[in-house]
């Protein structure tokens, strides 16, 4: 498929970018994959819907695929691409690396987060391992829509807080937030929106 003025735009932002690593030993280290294919409202960027589990802080959240980095993993990014594989069956070294963004620290539990960026030419079959109940596409633009950008309550051990959020209606039945909508947002801020 031929690259749209859109891709092209965030290819030369990506490119441009030189990511701020985060190197904090006491923290958890993490990678996830943000991947994006061409859509009939322009670029859209794949999430999965996390498992609801009781041990797990992110049960039923949505997020980009990706996790841990383990002790066998060569780098962040292996990382990325082996949790990709292993939670919904994608296999990163078929689509096109476009760059890596700024390194996030979590909010509330101590972990850092790495995130690397991919193209999809074509959209291959998504298979959900026992960690996912659900991936979907969203386009870019509704993912900016001020309408479905707003703040929201929240509470995590006994803590009530206000976060951004962005409304998912139409897509899936939660809402974007946390470190996933931290991603995005510096993810639009960097490529200038679309």
């Amino acid at each position: 498929m031929p690259e749209t003025p859109n891709l092209i735009r965030i290819k030369k932002s990506l490119a441009a970018h030189r990511p701020v690593f985060s190197r904090e030993p006491d923290k958890q280290h993490a990678s996830v994959a943000l991947i994006l294919r061409d859509g009939e409202l322009g670029p859209e960027v794949l999430f999965i819907r996390r498992a609801e589990h009781d041990d797990d802080p992110w049960s039923g959240d949505v997020a980009f695929p990706g996790g841990r980095i383990e002790q066998h993993d060569e780098d962040p990014r292996q990382a990325a691409e082996r949790e990709t594989r292993e939670e919904i069956d994608l296999d990163l070294a078929q689509a096109d690396y476009l760059g890596q963004i700024d390194d996030i620290q979590g909010a509330y539990l101590p972990v850092r987060i790495s995130c690397f960026v991919f193209r999809l030419a074509t959209t291959p079959q998504l298979n959900h391992n026992y960690e996912v109940v659900d991936t979907f596409w969203v386009p870019l633009k509704v993912l900016q829509d001020p309408a479905r950008n707003r703040e929201e309550l929240f509470t995590y051990r006994a803590e009530t807080r206000s976060h951004p959020i962005i409304d998912l209606s139409g897509y899936s039945e939660r809402v974007l937030w946390g470190i996933t909508y931290r991603l995005i947002q510096q993810f639009f801020t960097l490529v200038q929106a679309v």
